[in-house]
């Protein structure tokens, strides 16, 4: 059985977040295994569960709250890909791949969230 979230193209793109975070973040510090690793990594699946868990409420009220939750997690994962580059732990072009991937995922949580409710300011 398929669930209507995984039919979501902002969903499966998020995803595509979440293996991309574990790829970049496989060659941190081992130092940073409990700092940015692990922040960046659960900050990542939290965008997906989020948007799934959000897509089987009831009411668009507690629906858009969980796109809210995403859009936040989203966001903690740019500022966490910006802080690793200024130190040197991700290079600028997966930064830029980050903050491109961030923005399609943005919009596209935004146009989910203003089918439940009014627009998150980008």
């Amino acid at each position: 059985m398929k669930y209507a979230f995984e039919n979501l193209e902002v969903w499966q793109k998020s995803r595509e977040l979440v293996k991309l975070i574990y790829k970049l973040t496989f060659s941190f510090p081992t130092e940073e295994k409990f700092g940015l690793t692990s922040q960046m990594r659960r900050a990542s699946v939290s965008v997906s569960s989020n948007i799934a868990e959000g897509s089987t409420r009831w009411s668009q009220k507690d629906q858009a709250r969980f796109y809210e939750i995403a859009f936040g997690s989203l966001i903690e994962v740019l500022n966490q890909a910006i802080l690793s580059n200024d130190l040197g732990f991700m290079d600028e072009d997966s930064l830029i791949k980050m903050r491109v991937d961030t923005d399609t995922i943005g919009r596209m949580l935004n146009s989910l969230y203003n089918s439940t409710h009014k627009p998150i300011n980008l």
